[in-house]
């Protein structure tokens, strides 16, 4: 059992241009005392051929954490361009949210991304280099990915359910969490 549960993610300003930031507002539940702060990560996929174009869009510290439910919004800049590969600024990418306590990761929440031209034309006539000012950003918030790792919450050498393997199950989000 997690000590910190996922209630809700909501995407904000979505659609947008592919220049604006990425915004999330994020809704978790704390069922005990944490003595340190979580970590939340926001990583841009940026090519599903390697992993070196993977950027961390922004990484924070979030804390001290109460017991009950928690709310904050998450925002980043949008991926350094001259990071990605030019034939993988179209079409679909992932967005990565990651969240971390004590160095170890809990949970990772997947979100595609669909990357398109706004004008018809450029659509079925795209030009050879990329027109990314034209570019819009399309998070499909409707379909995020879950995965979730047990971890050691209170640092003695197990899980909390006692189980010295890592458990890792990808399924979508609990059917009480309205995603948005």
């Amino acid at each position: 059992m997690s000590l910190v549960n996922i209630l809700n993610i909501q995407v904000l300003d979505n659609p947008t241009g592919f220049h604006n930031e990425f915004k999330f507002e994020i809704t978790f539940e704390c069922n005990a005392e944490l003595k340190d702060d979580l970590e939340w990560k926001m990583i841009y996929v940026g090519s599903a051929e390697s992993p070196q174009y993977d950027q961390v869009l922004d990484s924070i510290m979030v804390g001290p954490i109460p017991v009950g439910v928690n709310k904050f919004i998450f925002s980043a800049d949008a991926p350094k361009l001259e990071l990605l590969p030019q034939r993988d600024l179209l079409e679909v990418t992932v967005v990565l949210l990651s969240c971390l306590y004590h160095d170890k990761e809990f949970v990772r929440i997947g979100y595609y991304v669909n990357n398109e031209y706004t004008d018809e034309e450029l659509r079925e006539n795209p030009p050879p280099q990329v027109l990314v000012d034209k570019l819009q950003r399309n998070i499909l918030a409707d379909k995020p990915k879950v995965t979730r790792y047990n971890i050691d919450w209170y640092g003695q050498g197990q899980t909390q359910d006692q189980n010295n393997e890592q458990e890792t199950t990808q399924q979508p989000m609990d059917q009480d969490m309205m995603v948005q």
